[in-house]
């Protein structure tokens, strides 16, 4: 579907038949061009909702990713569609907080986050990987989405929260559907099915995990959460549930998505792959190039507390801010042929968000994740190769495949 030279003015940016294959870069390219701070009026899917304005440069996501004190994220929620998901469970996550409550959260997991700390799981994780990867042993084909990115990243997040290793499937289930609530693949039931059904099975289920934590303190998050003390008071139970849910689906989803998609761009170009065969040390730079072209998530949103202006665009009080991290990822002033996959390309990227007071805490455990993932992946399949078309899942909020087909051995 012919995306370019459309007539921006009347576009609807989250109109489902544009994402039906994957997020729109074409389109994004020409709103970089002609209208790089644009205005979508109305929601197909949440006809009530107010419209929103969309960043889509990498220097204006810089922007608004810096100022919080113009640019809330607890004001109206992190999504782009806030019906999708309720504000009073947005603002108990510390990505849906502003300072100084978001500092004094978020740096209750800081520590645990910190590069040295990670860098001390890497034989745990890497042994997490080789044993999903051992399992396919023998087989000719496999999914690269369901039989290695799923079950290595549940396993390994899951080991981080104290999940039993028999409950990595339902937590994975329950995440997908919830942040894939508008693909009627994953979610038959929508975003309201998720809300009402998926929503409060995470509650209960976490109710049980506090429970256990309180009667029974570990060295995991879970207890880090349930025995956290703010200001001298502990957290509400919401407020772990919710940090709990941050937590297991950042873990759920961003490295999934990215391995996958990086793998495919490998796949798909044959030269590429064949130097991270020659050369393992530049496996790290592939890890970059895909989190640059591949954000596991396609969008975080912010909402205006002033009147203020944005590349010349007047923005009022209360309306919303949607930064689109698959647009400035792919800023070709910033990157040269920035549409092609380069693993020698070493440039900087806002797939962790574009610095400030959100940027994503995860990042060494993405970055180590993703390294090894591809290393081993490639160690024992190098002739790996499509064998099949790749679906991807149907939404402007995480940007992943929902299949990736492939033959292991020529």
């Amino acid at each position: 579907m012919a995306t370019v030279g459309r007539d921006l003015k009347n576009m609807e940016l989250t109109e489902r038949e544009l994402w039906q294959k994957g997020p729109p870069y074409d389109l994004f390219g020409q709103m970089r061009h002609e209208c790089p701070i644009h205005w979508t009026e109305r929601f197909e899917e949440f006809p009530e909702e107010q419209g929103f304005w969309s960043v889509t440069t990498a220097g204006d996501i810089h922007a608004v990713s810096r100022d919080w004190q113009t640019y809330s994220s607890e004001r109206g929620g992190v999504v782009a569609a806030a019906a999708g998901f309720p504000i009073e469970l947005a603002r108990a996550m510390f990505i849906g907080m502003d300072p100084p409550k978001h500092d004094r959260i978020k740096a209750l997991f800081q520590a645990g986050f910190t590069p040295k700390r990670i860098a001390a799981h890497e034989d745990a994780i890497r042994a997490i990987v080789v044993d999903v990867l051992e399992r396919l042993q023998g087989r000719e084909r496999c999914d690269l989405v369901s039989d290695v990115a799923q079950p290595v990243v549940s396993r390994v997040i899951g080991s981080f929260m104290g999940i039993p290793k028999e409950d990595d499937a339902v937590w994975a289930n329950l995440m997908n559907s919830t942040l894939g609530a508008s693909d009627p693949d994953i979610n038959p039931y929508g975003p309201e099915g998720a809300v009402e059904k998926d929503i409060p099975e995470i509650f209960e289920r976490c109710r049980r995990l506090i429970a256990e934590r309180q009667q029974h303190p570990t060295d995991d998050l879970t207890s880090v959460l349930v025995h956290a003390e703010v200001d001298g008071q502990k957290l509400e139970e919401h407020e772990i549930v919710m940090g709990f849910f941050l937590l297991v689906a950042a873990g759920n989803d961003s490295t999934k998505a990215t391995y996958c998609s990086g793998m495919r761009a490998l796949m798909e170009d044959r030269e590429q792959l064949e130097l991270l065969l020659a050369d393992p040390g530049l496996i790290a730079g592939a890890v970059e190039e895909s989190l640059r072209m591949f954000p596991a998530f396609a969008h975080f949103r912010r909402t205006a507390t002033c009147d203020t202006e944005l590349h010349g665009q007047p923005i009022r009080e209360g309306e919303k801010v949607v930064m689109w991290y698959v647009s400035s990822n792919r800023d070709d002033t910033r990157y040269q042929d920035p549409d092609r996959f380069e693993v020698r390309r070493n440039a900087e990227h806002q797939a962790f968000g574009a610095g400030g007071r959100h940027f994503c805490l995860g990042t060494a455990l993405a970055r180590l994740e993703l390294r090894i993932m591809f290393e081993e992946t490639l160690r024992r399949f190098p002739s790996i190769q499509a064998a099949g078309a790749p679906t991807v899942v149907e939404s402007p909020f995480i940007n992943q495949l929902k299949t990736l087909p492939v033959r292991l051995s020529s």
